[in-house]
């Protein structure tokens, strides 16, 4: 009788953990997948403790899978990754949680083997298909990693704008000018497919591509919206570079398949939500940091030590202005890109003063942010001029010059990282037929502005990123007068402390009349 009893208890003990072991895995299914997703941050830190907030709150509800991936260009951008060379980033990244990063073109500002030692620190998975050192057959890092929620597989598929090799071609090549890194621009879209087929076969039930391609034209002549039209097999493209505000767009593919694609912006301003439910439907909304009520604890207290090692340094006031100096228009859209603006010919003018050159030169991607009226900090200086450029002098003809302009200028009115932003010199840009004309040169003894001659030969003051991305090589042959160890960030900062002893007076509150663009 003891035996008998004793084995009804072991069966009610088994039906009782089957019964729960079903209703455990029935829970399991019920559960819907969310990806929280961010692109081009851009040292923008303060929305890190929002992100990995947000995503533990859904975590703790129960009812989804929550997790966060990252889209690119995140360790450069600003005062916390230009100070560290990118650690700073690196430890609040490590803190928040990632499941999958990619690559962004601003990942290789510091050259490639920082980039290669800062990534493993942020203790997530790196994936992207298209970046190889020079001779493998196979890319640097997995191309794709697959995560089990649930009974659902997603594959996370990496892929990063091939731009990069012409905006960081300095850390693409050694000092002798051999190649040692490529993106695989002629084979883009059939290593995406590759790496989308693959995670398939490996038995993937959606794939998500994280990319940096972006939506606008570029030198590579790639973006993810063709990207989507000539592949099959992606669910849904969490998109980069552009800095582009998309909450959902759908793009048709190959077989024609509607597939959303979606940019969150740039710094942190939205967090992308991706819902992926129970049925396996996708659905996409960008939620404004500043409405998350969530906070993670641990990264708040590591964007907190950040900013106390960065006030050490960044503090220091250099001079004060009361009006904002702009990279944006009066509505706060950018135009840094494609338009003058009166920030742009305080930097252009320190940089022609600094090299003691006839005309200063900077390409508009490389003036990041505003700087708001009131003091200016060096701190504010560094978010201006965050990537580790020197000043240096080089001499071009006119010829060369005008060559250099119409080439900068043939995207107008769309962006162009090398839009030519310019001190010592005007033009005037035809937007329909992407050509220049009535370019001038500053006469400096008699301070009349006077037709460039194609012929002579100008010093110009700029930056070493000339030299490996900006304005498209046309100027890289040029006679070198003066290369220096000075940031570019240290020659603003100078001149502002000390030409201009302090105080931005009124002569740039408005954009001086550089850059005239006709609609014609």
């Amino acid at each position: 009788m003891k035996k008998i009893f004793v084995l009804l208890s072991v069966l009610v003990l088994l039906s009782s953990c089957s019964i729960h072991q079903s209703i455990f895995k029935s829970k399991k299914n019920k559960k819907s997948i969310v990806i929280l997703y961010e692109n081009d941050v851009h040292c923008g830190i303060d929305g890190y403790t929002k992100l990995a907030g947000l995503r533990d709150a859904i975590a703790k509800s129960d009812t989804a899978y929550a997790v966060a991936v990252s889209c690119g260009d995140y360790l450069q951008g600003g005062t916390s990754g230009a100070i560290s060379k990118g650690q700073y980033i690196a430890d609040i990244m490590r803190n928040v949680g990632y499941a999958a990063v990619t690559l962004g073109n601003h990942e290789f500002d510091y050259g490639t083997p920082r980039m290669k030692e800062l990534m493993p620190q942020i203790k997530a998975p790196v994936v992207c298909a298209n970046f190889y050192n020079i001779g493998d057959d196979h890319s640097y890092y997995p191309p794709y990693i697959i995560k089990k929620y649930g009974r659902k597989k997603v594959a996370f598929v990496g892929a990063t704008t091939p731009e990069t090799m012409f905006a960081e071609s300095y850390s693409f090549y050694d000092s002798e000018g051999r190649q040692l890194y490529d993106m695989k621009l002629d084979d883009f879209y059939n290593i995406v497919q590759k790496a989308v087929d693959d995670a398939r076969a490996e038995g993937a039930d959606y794939v998500v591509l994280l990319s940096h391609v972006g939506e606008t034209n570029n030198d590579s002549g790639i973006d993810s919206h063709h990207m989507v039209s000539v592949t099959r097999g992606i669910d849904v493209v969490l998109d980069g570079h552009s800095h582009s505000t998309i909450p959902g767009e759908m793009v048709k593919n190959m077989d024609g398949k509607n597939v959303c694609v979606t940019q969150t912006g740039t710094q942190l301003a939205h967090i992308g939500k991706l819902v992926i439910s129970r049925k396996g439907a996708f659905s996409t909304t960008l939620i404004p940091v500043g409405e998350i009520p969530y906070t993670n604890a641990q990264v708040t207290h590591t964007t907190d030590s950040v900013k106390a090692l960065l006030e050490q340094v960044t503090t220091r006031q250099v001079a004060k202005c009361d009006y904002a100096l702009e990279i944006n228009d009066a509505q706060g859209v950018r135009i840094i890109r494609n338009a003058e603006t009166n920030l742009a010919d305080l930097v252009t003018d320190a940089f022609r003063h600094n090299m003691n050159a006839d005309i200063g030169l900077c390409n508009g991607g490389g003036i990041r942010n505003t700087i708001k009226s009131g003091v200016i900090t060096y701190g504010d200086v560094t978010n201006v001029l965050p990537f580790d450029n020197h000043m240096c002098k080089i001499e071009a003809k006119g010829s060369e010059i005008v060559a250099m302009l119409e080439r900068c200028i043939a995207l107008v009115p769309e962006e162009d990282g090398s839009f030519p932003q310019v001190s010592g010199m005007k033009y005037v840009i035809h937007s329909a037929s992407h050509k220049v004309s009535d370019v001038m040169v500053l006469n400096a003894d008699t301070g009349e502005y006077v037709p460039i001659d194609l012929d002579a030969t100008y010093s110009i003051g700029t930056t070493d990123y000339y030299h490996g991305g900006g304005f498209y090589g046309i100027l890289n042959d040029c006679k070198v007068l003066n290369m220096t160890t000075v940031l570019a960030r240290d020659a603003f900062s100078d001149y502002l402390e000390r030409t201009l002893q302090g105080n931005v007076g009124d002569a740039f509150r408005q954009s001086q009349g550089r850059v005239t663009i006709i609609n014609d």
